[in-house]
């Protein structure tokens, strides 16, 4: 009878302490996705150039001397010269990342940089000697070229993977845009006195232009929210042509055409960029995690 009531007693207490509240605390969630959400940040760095010349060419049209001063004007008035359109850039980026497969992130990201110092120049002399026109004649030339990157954006495509899991590793590509300019002034000079007049040719160009761009970079999430980014790009913007005009002189005391010709300068738009920045990271797209019990 003792035992027996020695088992009932040890059966009664585990009983009730099987419904005693347990102190093991709550299953820990696993935390979101890190990368996951909407960010936007402030970039700065440089731009340079990856063709630093233009090219000007000049064909004779009329010429009152055969082989005279349009020739003359033709040969001086082809040449090439250095133009570098690099600067300071800063400006601004927006985004999306989704991070999936636990390493990989993918996303999307536009921006805008405005370009400081982005316009480069030159002046390049020439002379040339024809024995043609009476007799013997010299001409010489001065020319100043420039071109000019005012303002840089993209809108690419991203793709990384992460080493850590705050370092992001990626790929970038996708549109390129600017706005861009290019110029050119000729002047030509005639002796003796007797020959052609001096002329003054001019042309630009102006506007907007669409390419691509590629490169890559790294970006660290230093703390919550926020991460640090180094990158390259290459970009195209393509070739432009102008017209540089008026290529023609009349013969001095007469007012007759002496030559004309017809003369246009071209140059590409092409370069790279190396830039840092900070992101914010708002995490608004991120999904948010369902417990199940």
């Amino acid at each position: 009878m003792k035992n027996a009531s020695i088992t009932l007693t040890l059966m009664t207490g585990s009983a009730l302490a099987a419904d005693l509240p347990s102190s093991k605390g709550p299953a820990t969630l696993p935390p979101p996705p890190l990368w996951t959400g909407f960010y936007l940040g402030l970039n700065a760095g440089g731009a340079w150039s990856d063709n630093n010349s233009a090219q000007t060419a000049t064909f004779p049209m009329f010429d009152a001397i055969p082989a005279g001063y349009g020739t003359t004007s033709a040969i001086l008035g082809t040449f090439n010269a250095p133009a570098n359109a690099s600067g300071f850039i800063g400006g601004g980026q927006i985004g999306y990342n989704y991070q999936f497969g636990g390493a990989f992130v993918a996303g999307v990201e536009t921006d805008i940089q405005g370009v400081a110092s982005g316009n480069g120049s030159s002046s390049v002399a020439g002379a040339a000697f024809n024995p043609v026109v009476l007799g013997g004649s010299t001409a010489s030339q001065l020319a100043t070229v420039g071109k000019s990157l005012d303002y840089l954006g993209t809108a690419r495509g991203r793709l990384g993977y992460l080493v850590t899991p705050t370092l992001l590793v990626y790929g970038s590509g996708g549109l390129a845009y600017g706005g861009v300019s290019a110029n050119t002034s000729i002047f030509q000079s005639y002796t003796p006195v007797a020959g052609a007049t001096n002329i003054f040719a001019s042309g630009s160009y102006s506007g907007a232009r669409a390419g691509w761009t590629a490169g890559g970079g790294v970006d660290w999430m230093f703390m919550p929210n926020w991460s640090a980014k180094a990158e390259y790009l290459y970009y195209d913007l393509g070739n432009v042509t102008y017209s540089v005009a008026p290529m023609a002189s009349t013969v001095i005391g007469v007012g007759a055409l002496a030559f004309s010709g017809a003369s246009h300068s071209s140059t590409s738009f092409r370069g790279n960029i190396v830039r840092a920045g900070v992101n914010y990271h708002f995490n608004w797209g991120a999904a948010p995690l369902v417990a199940g019990f």
